[in-house]
Formats: C-alpha cells, structure tokens, sequence
C-alpha cells in the first residue's frame, strides 16, 4: 500500500474521504496552513496526523505520495518541492497558471523519476468512464465530433470574496472540466475561437470576469468541437438537461455522458438504443458529503489508478505533460476572448519557449 500526504484541505476533503476508504492507500499526514481547518478536518473523519508546515510532509520519508490541493498559483511550488523530495504528486485542476514554469517542472519530473498525476476528476465520474470504454470498444466507430459543456447557477460562489477579484476566471474554474473532454478524445487540437461576455447577474454581483463562452476547437486532423459554460444564470431540471455533459458523435453511433445524475446514453453500432442509470450504491461510492458539493468517489477511482500506475509502472493520464498541454489550451482560449481573434496553440507554446515535443498536445 502506498502512504499519501495531503496538501491543501478545502477541496482536499474528498481525498481524504478517498484514501481512508480505500484498500491501495495508507493516509499518513493531512496539511492546511489553516489550523482551524486541520481541526475540522480531523474531528470530521477522526483522523489527528495533521501539520500546518508543509515540510513537515516533504520530509517524511515515510510518504510516497503528496496530493495537492492548494490554491492555482501555489501549484507551481508546490509540485517542484515535493518532486526534489522524492515524492510522486497528484495535482489538482488545473495543474499550473503560469506556463513560464512549464519547462522546469518538466526537467525536475523527469531527471526525479517521479510520477505526476492531473487530477481531472470529471474522467472519472461512472458515466464519462462507461462512455469511454464504448469509445475504445468501438461501439459508435470513428469520432467525427464531440461536444461538451458545463452551465450551473453558481451565484452562491460570489459570495466567495476572491471569486470576485481580478484573477478569478471561469474559463479555469469551471470551463476547463469540459474543456479537458475535448483534450481527451481530440488531443492535437492546433486552432481555437471563441466569444465570452459577462452577464448582467455577473456584473451586478461584481465579477469581473466572462462568466458566459462558446468555443470552437479544430484539430491538426480538420476534425472540430466545441465548449460552452454559463454560471450565474438558472438552469434547466435536471431531467431535461445536465449541468456538464459529454457528447461523442460517431461514424456508426453517438453517446451521451452527464454530470451529475448518473446517467449515460448511447446509440451503438448496431442501432440499439439504451438508456443507463446507476443507483443508490453508486451514488453513495461518489457522493459522500452534503449535496453535491464535493465527489469523493471520483477522488478514489483516481487515486486507485494512480497507484496502479506507480505500482505497475504505467503513466496514469493525464500526465504532467497532458496537464502543460491542456493549460496551453486554456491560455489560447483565454487569448481568444480578449482578441476576438482565433489563436493557434503552438503560438502559446512558442511564446513561452515550450517545445511541442516536449509535451502531450
């Protein structure tokens, strides 16, 4: 069994739910600079091994792996300290914001050995995973499109003080969750337009940047996707429409993967039609807490493949230079919506003397 650290424990709380219950890890130290977090955290799931010093965890040896939850801007640091102390790392979403890092980080992974880990957690809700296994079964053939987006009234996040400050962004916080459904199924994506605009809800809250996009990507192939997020308006129920969905058109068929009602449709090769719902068992695997607030299940499903990875010696995807690539990306889009313009990714990766070899596009 693997013996995990745990950085950062806002969102944290899900791995640390994910590694108790899990039969590959062995939770040895949780981490938050917040004392009073610490205590919360370890009265909630009466578990007391906890510092407010991060070094306390780079220098047990004892730990193989250190997760990072910790604010974007810090992700950079903190992934370099934890590599030069012989540590795998599991980083949140997204990996970096600062691209003129990118290069160090990947000389430091690769002369350390060690393993990183993007923890896209949206790969690994139940029906993004079934719809994967049809993709690669073949079951609705060639890809030909894929569309993805992700629209919620999150209005109740304003009230969040630093979501209104200049260097919060729904196109990282939100936006990137689809945005990565198209890395994965359309990875060289070379070309991206986009519209953005702020919406009257957003502006009166304070929000000071585009809380409402569209994007159209196009790949080296010619093959196209698109994106859309919208987050301070009311949304359809449910039952009509999800809060993030997957959708794969193909050459003998089409699917269909939403978040989060456990719910996945498919037209397959031979032109059945199906519907499928989990049920209360899985339900209860990914979310564990109030609401839908937090999913730890889909925190455990990676943390298992992770060691799997480090276990069996294969690279758990997304990868450090996957997690460069889709930030790249992200940069483009967000170049996109300031110019009006579209933006070629390799323009990105030249401006910050990244080589594209160097990374996964």
């Amino acid at each position: 069994m693997l013996r995990l650290g745990i950085l950062g424990l806002g969102e944290g709380r899900s791995t640390i739910s994910a590694a108790l219950k899990s039969e590959k890890w062995v939770l040895k130290t949780i981490c938050d600079m917040n004392e009073e977090m610490c205590r919360q955290r370890a009265k909630e799931f009466d578990f007391h091994n906890y510092t407010t010093n991060y070094q306390d965890m780079l220098d047990d040896k004892e730990i193989d792996v250190i997760a990072i939850y910790t604010p974007d801007h810090l992700h950079a640091d903190h992934v370099k300290q934890a590599l030069l102390h012989d540590k795998h790392v599991v980083c949140t979403k997204p990996f970096i914001d600062d691209l003129s890092r990118a290069n160090e980080l990947l000389e430091i992974s690769a002369k350390t050995g060690k393993k990183v880990f993007v923890g896209q957690s949206s790969r690994f809700f139940e029906p993004m995973k079934r719809q994967r296994k049809d993709f690669e079964q073949g079951l609705i053939g060639e890809l030909i499109t894929i569309e993805g987006h992700y629209h919620a009234d999150h209005r109740w996040f304003l009230e969040k003080g630093w979501s209104l400050k200049q260097a919060f962004k729904w196109l990282f916080g939100g936006l990137s969750h689809p945005t990565d459904f198209i890395r994965w199924y359309l990875p060289e994506v070379e070309e991206v337009m986009g519209y953005g605009m702020l919406s009257a809800n957003g502006a009166k809250a304070g929000l000071k940047n585009h809380d409402t996009m569209h994007f159209i990507f196009k790949a080296k192939d010619g093959r196209i996707a698109r994106v859309s997020g919208a987050y301070t308006g009311p949304t359809q129920p449910t039952k009509r429409d999800s809060g993030m969905s997957c959708i794969l058109r193909g050459t003998e068929g089409a699917s269909q993967a939403d978040y989060h009602e456990l719910r996945y449709a498919i037209t397959d090769n031979t032109g059945e039609e199906r519907i499928i719902h989990w049920g209360d068992a899985t339900l209860k695997h990914y979310f564990r807490f109030e609401g839908q607030s937090h999913h730890a299940g889909e925190y455990q499903n990676y943390l298992e493949y992770f060691a799997d990875s480090i276990n069996e010696n294969f690279t758990a995807c997304p990868d450090i230079k996957e997690g460069i690539g889709t930030i790249a990306l992200l940069q483009a889009m967000d170049k996109s919506l300031e110019t009006g313009l579209p933006v070629k990714v390799a323009d990105i990766l030249k401006a910050f003397n990244i080589s594209p070899e160097s990374i996964s596009q």
